[in-house]
């Protein structure tokens, strides 16, 4: 069954990128966050209920939503507004790489000559992609774009970071995390996007993101890492290359050689550094 969850997992994040720029033709990144991340508090809510006991311990979220629903789709919606999907995934992939430089400052840890390559090989891969292939000439068709790609990726590992000492269950966590978070993203919608309920097709974007992306998803993935670690970790490898057939099928994007090759070179670089 541990591998049905992880199947199931790869499967579902492999399509998420596809729905946020499929969303973003409807609505800006603030209201696909405001639908998405209420999706995602119901769908919790409804979960932890019957054990719902406020303590101490869940005043983390206060912080911790606000990094993450808030901050980090934020920028990673934002992201894919401006790039190409297959780009933004591909930057925002990164994060694996942002975690261990995050570590040798942060966890005291020292790199390694086989780590220091693979930061090495995953960042010039983001290189690769971000300049379509063009690395002497650095030319990026959008400067923010390809920041706002790679920042999602250091707020990503730094969120990962904050919840390594957190050992709350998971249903309770991503409740508490949720409802904080929603209440921030609710003050910036009013105070900055006031724009009109977005269409359906928008909306039904939106709740597949909430459901997918924030919510379901996490829990089969917490399932089959607690079942079959090693299974589901090398299964991974899998969804970025699987969300490029998916960006091609269903967004219509043709994907560029520079593209595979650079996220190649991330792919190699996280396994490299993983070792």
């Amino acid at each position: 069954m541990s591998r049905k969850h992880a199947i199931g997992a790869v499967l579902l994040w492999a399509t998420v990128a596809s729905a946020f720029k499929l969303s973003l033709r409807y609505m800006s990144p603030l209201q696909l966050l405001f639908y998405a991340s209420l999706t995602s508090l119901i769908l919790f809510g409804l979960l932890y209920a019957r054990e719902f006991s406020p303590r101490r311990e869940n005043l983390r979220s206060a912080y911790l939503g606000l990094i993450n629903p808030l901050l980090y789709y934020t920028v990673l919606f934002s992201a894919y507004d401006r790039l190409p999907a297959q780009e933004a995934q591909a930057l925002n992939y990164t994060w694996p790489l942002a975690l261990v430089l995050l570590s040798i400052p942060l966890l005291g840890r020292r790199p390694g000559a086989r780590t220091v390559f693979g930061l090495f090989l995953g960042f010039f891969g983001a290189i690769v992609v971000a300049t379509k292939g063009d690395v002497t000439g650095l030319s990026f068709t959008d400067p923010l774009g390809v920041a706002l790609g790679l920042g999602s990726a250091l707020i990503w590992a730094s969120y990962w970071l904050l919840n390594l000492r957190d050992e709350r269950p998971l249903v309770e966590k991503m409740f508490w995390n949720f409802l904080f978070g929603f209440a921030y993203v609710s003050i910036v919608v009013v105070a900055m996007d006031r724009s009109a309920i977005p269409p359906v097709e928008g909306l039904a974007g939106a709740v597949y993101v909430g459901l997918f992306e924030m919510g379901i998803t996490f829990l089969l993935w917490y399932r089959a890492v607690e079942d079959d670690m090693a299974f589901a970790s090398n299964l991974a490898y899998l969804v970025p290359f699987l969300s490029l057939f998916f960006i091609s099928v269903v967004v219509g994007e043709s994907i560029a050689p520079a593209t595979v090759i650079g996220l190649a070179m991330i792919m190699g670089g996280i396994i490299i550094g993983k070792r």
